[in-house]
């Protein structure tokens, strides 16, 4: 599967744009929509048109990640917000997550509340975290 425009917009909207290179609250360089990598570097500055470049490059890996790791049968509303999840949080989080082995059990209901319990950074609640999560929920089980 490939991620819909339901998926990119809901990326894009939580992970802002930014055309200069940035160090996120985890210390990690990032530039455009949340690309990280050794490409970006301290300084760097890029165009709204290679930020959108960078997302769908960046976006395919997630996807792959979770082509790889579900199991079941997936609408694209689903897929879409599993690629947003795992594109935030990264693919080893998501490949170890409680809410991956419930999915591939067929509990697609409990697997969307999980989203909810990634929500935290350093132990706390973050705002913004809970709301994508919420987001991310709401797409799965549209």
């Amino acid at each position: 599967m490939k991620i819909g425009n339901k998926g990119l917009e809901l990326i894009k909207q939580f992970e802002g744009l930014e055309l200069t290179a940035y160090r996120c609250p985890a210390g990690v360089l990032t530039i455009g929509y949340g690309s990280t990598g050794k490409h970006v570097k301290e300084g760097m500055t890029i165009s709204e048109a290679e930020a959108e470049e960078l997302l769908k490059d960046d976006v395919r890996r997630f996807e792959e990640c979770v082509t790889d790791a579900v199991e079941v049968d997936l609408t694209q509303d689903e897929f879409d917000a599993l690629v947003s999840f795992a594109f935030n949080v990264g693919c080893g989080a998501f490949m170890g997550s409680t809410l991956l082995k419930l999915l591939n059990n067929g509990d697609k209901h409990s697997a969307a509340q999980q989203l909810l319990r990634w929500d935290k950074a350093a132990g706390k609640v973050l705002a913004g975290l809970a709301r994508r999560r919420a987001a991310e929920r709401q797409v799965f089980l549209a």
